[in-house]
């Protein structure tokens, strides 16, 4: 039952949102926390930047069939998926500023961490997926405003904006650029001090989440959605994480890749990143209430952690069965 409780982390968020509830953050002092929050967000992808190695990188490249696949359904599948929600959904029942968030979460990149650690847990094709999580994110940085704009403007809701991908290259691409020019030198120290600097990782997105939630308080945000408008959300981002879950794990199979890549592929296209959406939908949405915005996202969050907790360890003894059916099918085979 523990893998089915919400993570430290997790529990964070939920503080930070009530903390925002009731103490937000405007005025004067809004500005300034904005200040800090872009400071910490630059910081964050400098040392995203820095800790990627350049080896693994150019190791995992060599597989690009299975790159291709999750890049694909990370950032094809999911907005096509999230369009036909919005086709059978009415606006009565998702509210227009929560189905945009959806819309957003469907072009994020997947994650880094969590990718991995559950690939790693149910047997996978680890060094694909660090390298394929790595460059979901790498490319998301032009892919997700790109699309963000097409699909904003197929629903009416305005174009892609230069300007946009503007401050996205100059808040998150710039930093990520030097701290991978001075991985040589730097990149072993900082990925061997992980703990020390993990409260730049998870401080610079609850500050995000703390600043975006302030706003959207003072704006009347749990004014505006009901319990139902959250539980609709809920149950579609369950059901478009199930539809993904299916389409990566049997898709997969019909590719014919091994039972190592197709737990990559499904780890790894079925995330999306929270780390790296908040700090983006603060650039591409600044000035806007992108409380609504990223309260999906921090849903889908704690979903995709829970059920990918879950298959992780069936995975496991699923390979072990195999194993122990191997060895008894050859140890046979020599008695014989």
């Amino acid at each position: 039952m523990r893998r089915f409780l919400p993570d430290t982390f997790t529990m964070l968020l939920v503080l930070t949102v009530a903390t925002a509830s009731f103490l937000p953050v405007h005025g004067a002092s809004a500005h300034y926390f904005g200040i800090a929050t872009n400071f910490a967000i630059g910081l964050l992808f400098f040392l995203h930047g820095a800790r990627l190695s350049r080896d693994v990188v150019i190791a995992g490249l060599l597989h690009w069939r299975l790159h291709l696949v999750i890049l694909l359904t990370t950032f094809g599948i999911f907005p096509l998926l999230v369009l036909a929600i919005g086709q059978v959904v009415p606006n009565s029942i998702l509210p227009v500023s929560l189905y945009t968030g959806m819309l957003f979460l469907s072009v994020l990149p997947s994650t880094v961490q969590s990718s991995i650690a559950f690939t790693s847990i149910a047997g996978g094709n680890v060094p694909a997926a660090i390298c394929s999580a790595s460059a979901s994110n790498i490319f998301g940085m032009f892919l997700t405003p790109l699309l963000v704009g097409l699909l904003f403007s197929v629903g009416g809701q305005g174009g892609f904006s230069w300007d946009v991908l503007w401050q996205i290259m100059l808040q998150l691409l710039a930093p990520f650029i030097a701290g991978q020019l001075l991985q040589p030198w730097i990149g072993d120290w900082i990925r061997s001090k992980k703990k020390i600097l993990m409260p730049v990782d998870r401080g610079s997105i609850l500050m995000v989440v703390y600043s975006a939630f302030s706003e959207a308080v003072v704006e009347g945000l749990w004014h505006t959605f009901s319990v139902l408008d959250i539980a609709t959300v809920i149950v579609a981002n369950m059901l478009l994480l199930t539809t993904v879950l299916c389409i990566t794990m049997f898709g997969s199979r019909a590719l014919g890749f091994s039972k190592a890549d197709e737990i990559t592929i499904t780890f790894c296209g079925s995330k999306k990143s929270l780390a790296s959406g908040v700090p983006m939908a603060n650039v591409i949405f600044a000035g806007q209430g992108i409380g609504a915005i990223v309260l999906p996202l921090m849903l889908f969050h704690q979903i995709q952690l829970m059920t990918c907790a879950f298959l992780a360890p069936k995975y496991a003894d699923a390979a072990k069965r195999r194993e122990t059916a191997k060895a008894e099918a050859t140890g046979a085979t020599n008695a014989a």
